[in-house]
Parts: structure tokens; sequence; C-alpha cells
């Protein structure tokens, strides 16, 4: 009798449940419900240090819905492998965490690609672990 009212109970509950709760979580991860003065932060996982970026136009105005990316080569003879990819705030703001100290062949060159401006920032982690940089957005130059 117990077992009977117990899977009539979930049998009732579950789809109440499933479609009550299921939107909701899954309205809390859509990124477009994040504020867009929020800073995006990419975790590497892979050392102490972070560099947070302020990427600008060449008139001085913030960078918004820009990607910046960078290919990080560590460890022993460089046989750990990073890729990391953000995009900017409406200030222009993006942080990289979790990188290593010690990278192969230095300095890592964050790039930046919005429609037809690119960027590029130089960063040592070996010299400044914890840093902010700027990034200016230009023209990329003929070939």
């Amino acid at each position: 009798m117990y077992r009977t009212r117990m899977r009539t109970l979930f049998l009732l509950a579950a789809p109440a449940v499933f479609f009550g709760v299921l939107p909701m979580a899954l309205a809390q991860v859509s990124p477009s419900a994040q504020p867009a003065n929020k800073i995006a932060v990419m975790d590497g996982g892979a050392g102490p240090c972070s560099l947070e970026l302020t990427v600008t136009t060449a008139d001085g105005k913030p960078a918004y819905a820009v990607n910046v990316n960078v290919h990080i080569a560590y460890g022993f003879g460089g046989f750990h492998r990073l890729d990391l990819e953000a995009g900017t705030n409406v200030e222009g703001k993006v942080k990289f965490i979790g990188l290593p100290s010690r990278v192969h062949q230095p300095p890592l060159e964050f790039k930046a690609a919005n429609d037809q401006f690119v960027g590029m920032a130089a960063y040592n982690p070996d010299q400044e672990c914890q840093a902010k940089h700027e990034l200016v957005l230009d023209k990329p130059k003929p070939q």
C-alpha cells in the first residue's frame, strides 16, 4: 500500500518538477541572462597567474563583444597546451585566470578581432603574474 502511494505520488509530481524546474535551470545558465557589464572570466586551471585586459578602439572607446583568444604552451618542452577565448563586456574588459607562471616561448600573445579591426597584447607571466593590460584595436596593416 505504501509503495503504491509513493509510486502514484512520484508519477504525479515528476512531470510538474521536470517541466517547472528545467526551464528555470536553463534560464539561469543561458549567456543572455548575464548582465552585459559583468566581466567575463576565463579560467585556464593551469596556474596562479591572471591577466585583465581592457580592449579599446583606436579613439579610446571601450570595445564591446570582442573575442580575445590566446594559445598557451607550457610545461616541460611545451607539451601541455591551452587555447582560451572570451568576449569583452560593455566596458571592454575580459579577465583570464588560472594561467601558468612559466610558458614555453614567452610572451603570450592575446589576440582580439572585431569586424575589420584587430589588436594584440603581449604578456609574460614569468615577469608579472597578476597583470592588467590594454589592448587597442586598429585596422590591420596590408601585407
